[in-house]
């Protein structure tokens, strides 16, 4: 038995066969172990501990955490100390952690926390202490260096990091005070004292042009630029496809395949056709870029991508996943050249349905580059300009058109759930100032594209599921009841509810959305049901879509900016001949593929984070010079603290609870208000009221707002809203909502990225 083999048996034994806590000993003599076995036993024994999927008592005795009232997770802490235990379990619900019980623990550190109150109470979440720090996340951290004489301390970029960490004088690398740096951690805190560490990397001074950006780049550990080897294999890819390489693929340069992508992509890794058919039918073709054909396992472009995991697109700069001479060179379906592919065609009935499908590697040349602006003009701007200059197009755009709606009806009837926000574009001069926000709404376009991608992923999904071949996956889960009964308590306030929130169905989600679709109240619901789903993450086994109603789901139409799509490509490729894996590569993949999707979905979480850390950033840049003016905006949050106004160009800020000077204001949770003592003012999540800037902290990334000379918009107004709230379309400026989870001051809002997809 190999080694893999023996640490599952006594996985599985210590969870279903052993019924007490056992000694070593005991453990291998009740499993009979033997020979090698018992070698092989002690090791793997100890790196479980290590791992914290078996834990050992004080007695020197081994069980499994889910046996012994104790949850292994990630540590989320909040910025005022306490936090929340996610557990590595997805179907487990938090741990609430205090301040005093979450021991030295710092932002993401894996831990281990006993449960002190395993169900909720009064709307409680279950409680806990960590007892043990697992692994630690943090072994390098961005920050401020403040300098004294002889020692000095890093202040973290990242409130969620708490304590400041101490710098002895011989290890300061040379840093002045006020720079940007890298520390790294030489000692872990202690009950009684701080984190120490030693600067290793000046990244500039606080101010400096870019630094901010610098230091977000180096917060989530994005990699700068490429190594050596990775620069050289990429050195030696083709400029141009041979001959040669077409054997064995289907020529499509005949077939009038399009692109259609933002007008800045230079990547661009899918190409979409139609062909109208008989009986209502239609012949959907989607090609992507055959990435893995250049981007051979184990080689150093492969082994950089697995790392990067995604490519990042920050506001002023992209950071590839794979170097430019791939991603916009070979691999890039650009248009007039020829390139290979991986091609799905599907047949799709009147009702939606793929009756019958191929996917095979292929030959393009795409016929066109099309952008979403130009598309949305002819289809639906009907512009004569453009429909004229693409007169040999139009017919096909429109056909296209057609299936979209057919495909989404589809959607819609199985119960997918659609979030439309709108996604706020900062535009940047020369020198990295913001000078525009621009908000872009999804448009006929983006659905054509969008829905073209969602048949043809849900296709490879079923497809790979039904050869029994190991793959990655993109699963969604169903929400925590707890968090279903919160947002049950903000419909009621606008006269919505959820019929059951115990056994949820992605269908009653989509209908209270479809009923509240153009009133006042739609996107604070919108945002606030966002987020009280489950992130769909990457998984190597096949456990359903819950936001898009899908028993299949993968991602495969992006390889050149998405590891996972990558795999899955490499994957099939190796099926077409066959059909078939061989058991050792059955066994490889098996064993691989589970740390390849909890990487990629680590990564993606990074991606997003900074992507949304420097809109945040320019935002809060763009509106420092309106400080002193005046806006319209939404409530789109209300905490003890204060409330979080929207305006409407997308941006947060805060009018803190201190300014509200006119009555003492009480937060009443449930009802997701502030309400005066004496006055019985109230503001309410969703409310419209006009703010003016006060201050603005680009360091800190916060807007401070206040009411303007008016705030309290009276009886009358007040009475039409809350008729609004009873089904009336009221007028009223929104936006894009967030709900914020941290105190103190507000941070800019970034779009709610729909990561359910």
């Amino acid at each position: 038995m190999g080694k893999t083999a023996l640490r599952d048996k006594i996985l599985n034994f210590m969870r279903n066969d052993a019924y007490r806590p056992l000694t070593a000993e005991d453990l291998a003599e009740e499993m009979g172990l033997k020979g090698k076995e018992l070698i092989d036993f002690w090791p793997i024994l100890h790196e479980l501990e290590a791992e914290a999927l078996i834990i050992k008592t004080r007695y020197g005795k081994y069980g499994v955490p889910e046996r012994m009232n104790l949850i292994v997770g990630r540590f989320h802490a909040s910025g005022k100390g306490y936090g929340f235990v996610v557990p590595d379990n997805p179907e487990e619900p938090d741990i609430y952690i205090t301040a005093d019980a979450a021991m030295t623990a710092m932002h993401n550190d894996r831990v281990v926390a006993r449960i002190h109150r395993r169900t909720p109470v009064h709307g409680k979440k279950r409680e806990g202490e960590i007892i043990r720090i697992v692994e630690r996340a943090n072994h390098r951290i961005v920050g401020t260096f403040a300098a004294s004489r002889h020692y000095g301390f890093v202040v973290p970029d990242d409130p969620r990091l708490g304590q400041d960490i101490f710098v002895p004088k011989g290890e300061r690398n040379g840093a002045k005070d006020n720079a940007k740096v890298v520390v790294e951690i030489t000692k872990w805190p202690e009950r009684q004292r701080s984190a120490e560490g030693r600067i290793v990397e000046v990244l500039g001074q606080k101010g400096d042009p870019g630094i901010e950006i610098l230091s977000i780049i180096t917060k989530h550990n994005l990699p700068r630029s490429f190594p050596p080897e990775v620069e050289r294999a990429a050195a030696d890819a083709p400029a141009e496809i041979s001959a040669a390489e077409l054997a064995g693929r289907r020529d499509l340069r005949d077939l009038p395949i399009v692109t259609i992508d933002a007008e800045d992509a230079k990547d661009l890794d899918d190409a979409v056709h139609v062909e109208r058919l008989s009986a209502g039918r239609y012949l959907l073709g989607v090609h992507i870029a055959d990435v893995s054909y250049y981007v051979r396992e184990n080689t150093p472009l492969d082994v950089e991508a697995r790392r990067r995991g995604t490519s990042v697109y920050l506001v002023d700069r992209v950071l590839p996943m794979l170097p430019p001479r791939l991603s916009n060179g070979i691999c890039s379906l650009n248009a007039g050249e020829d390139r290979l592919t991986l091609s799905v065609h599907m047949e799709i009935d009147a009702g939606g349905r793929i009756v019958r499908y191929e996917i095979f590697p292929s030959v393009i040349r795409v016929h066109t580059r099309l952008s979403y602006n130009i598309v949305r003009r002819i289809l639906v701007d009907r512009d004569e300009n453009l429909r004229r200059q693409y007169a040999d197009l139009v017919d096909h755009l429109e056909e296209m058109a057609r299936l979209c709606h057919i495909l989404r009806e589809r959607r819609m009837r199985r119960g997918a759930i659609d979030f439309d926000f709108p996604e706020i574009k900062v535009k940047l001069d020369e020198e990295g100032r913001p000078v525009e926000l621009v908000k872009r709404v999804r448009s006929l376009a983006e659905s054509i594209i969008e829905e073209f991608m969602l048949a043809a992923n849900e296709t490879v999904a079923e497809h790979l599921h039904r050869l029994g071949v190991p793959a990655v996956y993109r699963v969604h889960e169903e929400p925590d009841p707890e968090k279903m009964e919160k947002l049950n308590d903000l419909l009621h306030n606008f006269g919505q509810r959820l019929t059951s929130v115990d056994d949820i169905h992605p269908i009653a989600l989509q209908k209270v959305l479809t009923r509240i679709a153009g009133r006042p109240e739609e996107r604070i619901i919108s945002t606030v049901m966002l987020r009280s789903l489950k992130q769909a993450r990457y998984e190597a086994e096949n456990l359903g879509h819950f936001g898009l109603a899908a028993r299949y789901y993968t991602h495969f139409t992006s390889p050149i900016r998405r590891y996972p799509d990558l795999i899955v490509h490499r994957i099939l490729r190796e099926t077409f001949t066959t059909g078939e894996l061989s058991a050792k590569r059955r066994e490889k993949l098996a064993k691989m593929l589970p740390a390849v999707a909890q990487h990629s979905s680590e990564r993606e979480r990074a991606a997003a984070e900074a992507e949304r850390e420097t809109v945040d950033l320019k935002k809060v840049e763009y509106m420092a010079r309106f400080v002193g003016d005046e806006f319209p905006g939404i409530i789109s949050g209300v905490t003890a603290f204060g409330l979080f106004v929207e305006l409407d160009n997308g941006v947060e800020g805060l009018v803190h609870v201190s300014s509200m000077d006119d009555d003492y204001y009480q937060f009443a949770e449930e009802q997701y208000a502030l309400i005066g003592e004496r006055s019985k003012r109230t503001y309410r999540l969703g409310d419209a009221v006009a703010v003016r800037v006060v201050r603005v902290n680009p360091a800190d990334r916060t807007i401070d707002l206040a009411f303007a000379a008016e705030p309290w918009r009276g009886e009358a107004d007040k009475a039409a809203n809350d008729q609004g709230r009873k089904g009336n379309k009221v007028k009223g400026k929104t936006g894009n909502k967030r709900q914020s989870k941290s105190g103190g001051k507000a941070k800019a809002a970034a779009k709610p990225k729909n990561r359910l997809k």
